[in-house]
């Protein structure tokens, strides 16, 4: 990487910060009250969301911990080999919709079985960048607004999350070719 993109991403983000503050003193704006408020806006917002944050998280562990995941993965092995898709990468795809710490789990153990730059490995990094963590999304910052029936943005959710994976596939196999 040259030298000055370096030197450039040094500055980036105090020059953010000093581009914000100017501003506001420009505009005549009380920018540490202002900061103090929006300070306070997020802590109201984070214990607006903590209730539903615990409750999925209890969730996603009650799914995993039931055997209910591995059996999903055992049903769905079929489906998935029928469409060329490695068996490791598996429990990612299915466990990214729910959350993004097992998703990340999965993707941490297959770059330590077969490397981060390995066929597998950079399989599962396009699919963790592909997807979203779409219940944990509903859940959290839906239940935090109040927003009670979400039956189509979960439909959505899902379909993007499908998308992304079938973008994933194909994008890997047009850059990276078959498996090794």
């Amino acid at each position: 990487m040259p030298a000055f993109v370096t030197e450039l991403s040094d500055w980036v983000f105090p020059g953010v910060i000093a581009g914000v503050v100017t501003l506001g003193l420009l505009r005549r704006i009380p920018i540490y009250e202002a900061f103090i408020d929006g300070a306070k806006e997020g802590f109201t917002t984070t214990l607006d969301i903590l209730p539903h944050l615990i409750g999925m998280l209890i969730a996603v562990q009650m799914v995993q911990a039931s055997g209910l995941m591995a059996w999903l993965i055992d049903i769905s092995a079929p489906f998935f080999q029928m469409l060329a898709v490695p068996a490791d990468v598996v429990p990612l795809a299915l466990l990214r919709p729910l959350s993004g710490a097992a998703s990340s789990a999965v993707m941490l153990s297959i770059f330590a079985a077969h490397g981060p730059d390995s066929w597998l490995g950079r399989l599962a990094s396009i699919m963790q960048g592909s997807t979203d963590t779409t219940l944990y999304i509903l859940a959290v910052y839906f239940g935090a607004v109040g927003i009670r029936r979400y039956r189509y943005a979960l439909w959505v959710g899902l379909f993007a999350d499908a998308a992304g994976l079938t973008a994933a596939f194909i994008v890997h196999r047009l850059f990276f070719g078959p498996p090794a």
